[in-house]
């Protein structure tokens, strides 16, 4: 089971400090999730690796994949281009 979004704190904790909120490594709850169904929907899975070997380039790749999704995951985060280029950069794939 993957843990969900964290809240860190940057610095010591004085005054000034920023909050910053990060996803298991990734940018946003928008990234994070569509990474997460990317990552462990197998059919999903399959055609990343498809693409990803078929495709010069992982930005290629994520612009033929993103013609054939849904607009948003099962979750409702958007399949936005930045985040299934992430979501494909973070699988572990040979070409």
């Amino acid at each position: 089971m993957v843990a969900g979004p964290r809240a860190c704190k940057s610095g010591n904790g004085a005054a000034g400090d920023e909050t910053m909120t990060t996803y298991n490594g990734h940018a946003n709850w928008n990234q994070w999730n569509v990474a997460l169904w990317i990552s462990n929907d197998e059919p999903l899975y399959r055609e990343a690796v498809r693409l990803y070997r078929k495709f010069p380039t992982v930005a290629a790749a994520a612009r033929c994949f993103k013609r054939q999704l849904p607009e948003r995951t099962p979750d409702g985060a958007r399949y936005s281009l930045v985040a299934i280029r992430n979501a494909m950069t973070g699988l572990e794939i040979e070409r």
